[in-house]
């Protein structure tokens, strides 16, 4: 399927994901590549849903994992297929490492988890799994006018960190300590890319 980039960006809430997402694609695009930035939950239809429910109450644990293995599978086939055919470099802002671990720690098995998620959806050429500690995490929600969602509970959150941490010797996962400034955080990005042979450039 892939002859592009897939760079896929985790980690729990409040550690900058979204910020980190954007800087790593202004960087490609400095190297003349052609880049598409992406999310999940999307803003389908399923996506939506799943949006809503972490303001008004997590949905039931089963019909939840569904609602993202539907949310995905539109998005393999209507954003990221089409993405990496095209050559372009694609980067995810979570993908079904999230459902391994916010899933995973409602009870579902991680493993169980991802064999559904690759029965259909490409694994990415580059797992960037940003790490912070849970209390550090609360304080950037906090600091950033939000308050906890369903998503965000602490103890549900250690769990996610653990699951993530679990992934840390897969071939093509690094882990990025994000404890540092937004611009330390980038350049640890950066040259995990490098080191993964995805990119001439050197970090900023």
């Amino acid at each position: 399927m892939s002859h592009g980039i897939f760079i896929v960006i985790e980690g729990i809430d409040g550690t900058g994901k979204s910020t980190q997402v954007q800087l790593l694609a202004e960087w490609f695009a400095a190297q003349g590549r052609e880049v598409l930035t992406s999310r999940e939950p999307t803003d389908g239809p399923w996506g939506k849903k799943l949006r809503d429910s972490a303001a008004s109450g997590r949905l039931e644990p089963a019909q939840e994992l569904e609602y993202f293995l539907k949310d995905r599978r539109q998005h393999v086939e209507e954003v990221i297929a089409p993405a990496l055919a095209a050559g372009k470099v694609l980067i995810l802002d979570r993908y079904y490492f999230s459902t391994m671990a916010y899933q995973g720690a409602r009870g579902f098995d991680p493993a169980e988890i991802r064999r559904r998620n690759e029965e259909f959806a490409p694994p990415p050429d580059l797992l960037l799994i940003l790490d912070l500690e849970v209390t550090t995490a609360h304080q950037r929600i906090g600091l950033r006018g939000d308050t906890n969602n369903a998503f965000e509970q602490r103890d549900a959150l250690d769990r996610c960190r653990q699951i993530f941490l679990s992934l840390k010797d897969e071939p093509f996962a690094s882990i990025i300590p994000c404890n540092t400034s937004i611009t330390e955080v980038a350049a640890r990005l950066q040259q995990a890319v490098l080191r993964a042979g995805l990119a001439n450039a050197t970090p900023a």
